[in-house]
C-alpha cells in the first residue's frame, strides 16, 4: 500500500493564497469602477457647459435681426433686441457697400477691421453682425483644461440684399495686409500671477489658442468668435488624480500577477527539490493530484523476528 509523503499544508497554503489573488482582483474592479465614474464625471464636468446648441442660436439671431430690420440705412449700426430669456447677450449689426468697406474698414465695439479687405465670394453688400454673449458664454463655449475670464465676443458677415434683409450665405474674407483686432479689457486679469490666451472658436466648433499681446488684444484673419483664457487648475488637478487612481490600480494587477507567477515558481522549485532528495535515498514512487505531480512510498511491514528459531 502506497502512502503519499506530502505536506498537509500545501492545499491550505493554496487556498490562502489563491483567496488574496481573488480579494486584490475584487479590489482592482472596484477601483476601476470608480476610476471610470469619476473619468466620466470629469468629462460631463469640461463639456456640461457646452450643453447649448449653438447653430440654433445663431439661427435664432439670424432670423430675429430680419424681423426687426425695415429698411435699414447703410453704415448705421442696428441694436437687435433679443428675449427676456437671453439677458445678458447684446447683438448688433450694421450694413456695408463692398467698395465702402474695402476702403474704411469698419471699427465697431471691440473689433477692429483694417481696409483693404474683400469678402468672398462677391457681392455689392455685406451686413456684419456682431455678438456679445455676455454671462452666457460659458454655456456655449468651453476649452477643455482652460477656463474663460473674458466674454466671447464675435461677428460674422452675411450677403445683404437690396431691400435690406441679411442673407443666409455666409461670407469669408481675403486680401488681408493687417490681421483683424479683437480688445479686451486690461481689467481682466488684474493682480492674478496667470498667463492669459486668446482664444479663436471657429463655425465647427473646433478652437485654436494663440498667444495674447500686452495690450490684451487678440489677432483673427477672418470672422469668428474670440475670447481669453487661463488655466483651469481645478479641471487639472482632478485629471491628475484619475489618472494617479488608473494608474494605481492597473499597478495593483500587475503586483497580483507578479504575487501569483512567484507562488507557482516556488512552489516548482520546491516540489523539484522533494523529487531531487527522494531520488538520492530510497526510490520512492510518484502520484498525481490534478496537474501536481508529488512522491509516495511504500508501505514495508516489518516481519516479526523471534528470540530462536525454536517452535514448540
Amino acid at each position: 500500500m502506497a502512502i503519499p509523503v506530502c505536506d498537509s499544508r500545501i492545499p491550505h497554503e493554496r487556498r490562502e493564497k489563491a483567496f488574496r489573488v481573488m480579494l486584490m482582483i475584487d479590489f482592482c474592479k472596484r477601483l476601476y469602477i470608480i476610476w471610470m465614474v469619476l473619468s466620466l464625471s470629469l468629462s460631463s464636468f469640461a463639456q456640461g457647459s457646452n450643453h447649448y446648441d449653438l447653430r440654433a442660436l445663431n439661427a435664432f439671431i439670424h432670423r430675429q435681426a430680419n424681423n426687426i430690420l425695415v429698411q435699414p440705412h447703410t453704415g448705421i449700426l442696428y441694436s437687435i433686441p433679443l428675449p427676456a430669456n437671453f439677458s445678458g447677450m447684446e447683438v448688433s449689426v450694421i450694413r456695408l457697400r463692398r467698395r465702402q468697406f474695402w476702403a474704411k474698414g469698419a471699427n465697431i465695439s471691440f473689433f477692429h477691421i483694417p481696409s483693404g479687405i474683400r469678402p468672398m465670394p462677391y457681392v455689392e453688400r455685406l451686413a456684419i453682425l456682431y455678438q456679445n454673449f455676455g454671462n452666457w458664454s460659458s454655456y456655449y463655449y468651453n476649452v477643455p483644461g482652460y477656463r474663460l475670464v473674458a466674454p466671447v465676443f464675435g461677428f460674422l458677415a452675411y450677403d445683404s440684399m437690396h431691400s435690406g434683409m441679411i442673407g443666409i450665405h455666409q461670407l469669408k474674407f481675403y486680401g488681408l495686409k493687417d490681421p483683424i483686432a479683437v480688445q479686451f479689457s486690461h481689467h481682466l486679469l488684474e493682480g492674478k500671477n496667470v498667463t492669459p490666451k486668446c482664444v479663436i472658436f471657429s463655425a465647427d466648433g473646433s478652437f485654436k489658442l494663440q498667444n495674447m499681446s500686452k495690450s490684451y488684444v487678440c489677432h483673427s484673419l477672418g470672422p469668428g468668435h474670440f475670447s481669453v483664457v487661463v488655466p483651469n487648475e481645478e479641471e487639472n488637478r482632478l485629471k491628475f488624480w484619475v489618472l494617479g487612481l488608473g494608474l494605481g490600480c492597473v499597478g495593483l494587477v500587475l503586483l497580483g500577477v507578479v504575487v501569483v507567477v512567484i507562488f507557482r515558481v516556488v512552489k516548482k522549485k520546491k516540489l523539484r527539490k522533494m523529487e531531487k532528495q527522494s531520488e538520492k535515498g530510497v526510490a520512492i514512487d510518484t502520484f498525481w493530484i490534478g496537474g501536481t505531480k508529488l512522491p509516495s512510498a511504500s508501505m514495508i511491514r516489518t516481519q516479526p523476528a523471534l528470540e530462536n528459531e525454536y517452535v514448540p
